[in-house]
């Protein structure tokens, strides 16, 4: 008889569960029903925009995160009104802003006003439905969605600026230390026979903004120290813009001593991904002696064994 009862009892927890889950997924559609217009335009320059490619893959992370951490993260149940009502309220300000308009802002900066309001308005619905405890417990899959809120565009220009300068330095520094003579005037560059310019198109904005996106998670799941998390996300921008100066220098000295086609050839169009890897690579022997120094190879990141 009391197995009965016991099997009940589960029975009904698991029931209840699904319901939350359930009542959470069809909460989270409301938001994005809600801002319907600028939800179409985050999906246009998604598949527009290379710079913001990787955002369909961020909400996809961050469940996988919570569902990988679930015994942790809802271990402790609580209620979350007062929590979930204070982040409602600042989804609403946020959709409100971006409906009104008030400063006239530019469509794309209230399209980052409003994506940000759906990051609150989920956040609030966790809170809601599976407590604060829950949603303190979930907070890094939560400020990891904050990577698919597109960076508004004074502060894109700005950093793409910052990369173009330090790419163009790092450039002239390898110019230099291979021989290859150079005249430089900004973000010119004038070589024998050809002349190159470290464009915005050839800031490395994209790659990035990868990095870091692979630094603050691959920091989550292999390390325990705030410090070294911090420490290899601040690494990225080094790696990049040498990953990005070596890119520039290879690609013009191919350009002026074996053909000015590499400028525009496959290696320009498809090496990405050879280049990527210079940087890359050093990033990950940096986490495995982060790893080591912290005196385990075994990450805090553990997934949960499942059970029916």
């Amino acid at each position: 008889m009391r197995r009965s009862e016991t099997n009940e009892v589960r029975t009904e927890l698991v029931l209840e569960n699904h319901a939350r889950v359930l009542s959470f997924l069809l909460a989270s559609v409301i938001p994005a029903a809600f801002v319907w217009v600028s939800m179409r335009s985050l999906a246009a320059i998604t598949l527009t925009s290379d710079t913001y490619s990787h955002i369909p893959l961020i909400p996809i992370v961050s469940f996988y995160l919570i569902y990988s951490e679930r015994r942790r993260i809802f271990s402790r149940p609580s209620p979350g009104w007062q929590l979930g009502t204070c982040l409602l309220l600042g989804g609403i300000v946020c959709f409100v802003l971006g409906r009104l308009n008030l400063w006239a802002i530019a469509p794309e900066n209230m399209l980052s006003i409003e994506a940000f309001g759906i990051v609150l308005a989920w956040a609030a619905a966790f809170a809601f439905f599976f407590g604060s405890n829950a949603l303190r417990a979930a907070s890094f899959p939560f400020l990891f969605l904050l990577f698919m809120v597109p960076i508004p565009a004074p502060l894109l220009s700005r950093a793409i600026f910052l990369l173009q300068e330090g790419s163009a330095a790092i450039a002239a520094l390898l110019f230099n230390v291979f021989g290859v003579p150079f005249l430089r005037q900004g973000f010119d560059f004038a070589l024998p026979g050809v002349t190159i310019r470290v464009a915005e198109e050839c800031s490395g904005i994209r790659s990035c903004l990868a990095l870091v996106i692979m630094s603050v998670l691959a920091g989550h799941m292999f390390l325990r120290k705030f410090r070294n998390k911090i420490i290899l996300c601040v690494l990225v921008f080094p790696l990049a813009l040498f990953k990005n100066g070596l890119r520039i220098v290879t690609l013009s000295t191919l350009a002026v001593y074996v053909n000015a086609g590499f400028l525009h050839g496959r290696l320009h169009q498809y090496g990405g991904i050879v280049f990527f890897a210079t940087a890359l690579a050093p990033l990950a022997l940096f986490l495995l002696f982060f790893q080591k120094s912290e005196g385990t190879n075994q990450p805090p990141f553990e997934t949960s064994p499942s059970r029916g």
